[in-house]
């Protein structure tokens, strides 16, 4: 895809300093930037290399005045990072924008499909299927029996989404994602095996959730498992059966939730956090990577650690912890005076 400089500044609001004409394709670092790329200049301690960059454009914020001469073409706008973010997602948008129905694909005849639909080579949809409008589905992707998705949602190549899994608008899952798999729900019996619980119940995400690549997502024994609204997911994290996510809780890689848990809404949780099962996690808490979660957790906590502790009794417990090799020695010396 080629933009010229003046395409770019309507679709910014901004203003051209230089060549409107001069057109690029790609997107580079300010100190990477090459002929054909645009860039984008937000922070000061950057500004060097505007001089130096080989960038066709930059995007710059409207109170920069350079000092030296520039090869660049400039588009000023009111906030460089923000006008740089929101041409991202238009380049994504006109990227992914993909529409029509590629062979071979199966798709039974109870299924039913909205405008604008994007199904990619060697998809398989099942019987009672129901997707909305504007739904870009990728190659090799599994949609089972009965799923609902709503409008603007982009599935990418090989997602596995099981029977009766429902999808909120404007929802995005990833690559080598899987919907609604059964959870880990197993009773021993008088010799010590294992018997398999059935799982018959579903996952539900809703509006505006993001799913990252490898994450694994499990049906309910009974119910649901719920992604509230505006739930971030990271690659890479297990939730397991009945959990239920909060609103515009953002949750990184390799995390696991346990069964049954629920975690409250605008909570932020590290990498490789572990939570058990069948606690509540309150509104607004803050866990740190690598943390362990055993109990539960009221609203607006900081946690870390393993078992979790308050993050600033944490702290103040470490400089002890790397400290007690001293603290021995001295506790030894004392003793050894006190036996003179």
């Amino acid at each position: 895809m080629v933009f010229t400089a003046g395409q770019i500044a309507g679709i910014l609001e901004g203003e051209v300093h230089g060549n409107p004409e001069i057109a690029v394709h790609k997107l580079a670092k300010i100190e990477e930037g090459e002929k054909g790329s645009l860039t984008f200049l937000a922070n000061p301690k950057y500004t060097a290399h505007i001089y130096k960059t080989k960038a066709s454009i930059t995007i710059v914020n409207k109170d920069f005045i350079p000092e030296q001469h520039l090869e660049t073409t400039l588009i000023k706008v009111e906030d460089a990072y923000k006008s740089f973010s929101k041409l991202l997602e238009y380049y994504n948008q006109v990227k992914n924008n993909k529409i029509g129905i590629e062979q071979p694909v199966y798709k039974s005849d109870s299924a039913t499909f909205g405008d604008g639909l994007y199904l990619g080579a060697f998809s398989y949809i099942g019987s009672n299927v129901v997707i909305g409008n504007n739904v870009k589905i990728y190659p090799n992707v599994y949609i089972g029996d009965n799923v609902r998705i709503g409008d603007n949602v982009v599935v990418f190549a090989g997602a596995k989404i099981y029977s009766e899994s429902i999808i909120g608008n404007n929802c995005v899952v990833h690559s080598g994602v899987i919907i609604g798999a059964d959870g880990f729900g197993f009773t021993p019996n008088s010799e010590g095996e294992f018997s398999k619980v059935p799982q018959t119940g579903n996952v539900i995400l809703e509006d505006n959730v993001d799913v990252g690549a490898g994450t694994t997502i499990d049906r309910a024994t009974l119910g649901s498992t719920i992604l509230r609204k505006g739930v971030k997911l990271d690659n890479q994290i297990q939730i397991a059966h009945n959990v239920e996510i909060g609103e515009h809780t953002v949750i990184a890689a390799q995390t696991g939730v346990a069964g049954s848990t629920k975690i409250g809404k605008h909570c932020m949780i590290g990498g490789q956090v572990g939570i058990v099962g069948h606690i509540v996690i309150g509104n607004y808490v803050k866990i740190q990577a690598q943390s362990g979660i055993g109990r539960n957790i009221k609203d607006n906590e900081v946690l870390q650690g393993s078992p979790a502790l308050n993050y600033g009794d944490f702290n103040k417990s470490y400089v002890h912890f790397k400290n007690l090799p001293k603290i021995i020695n001295r506790i030894d010396n004392l003793e050894n005076k006190d036996r003179r």
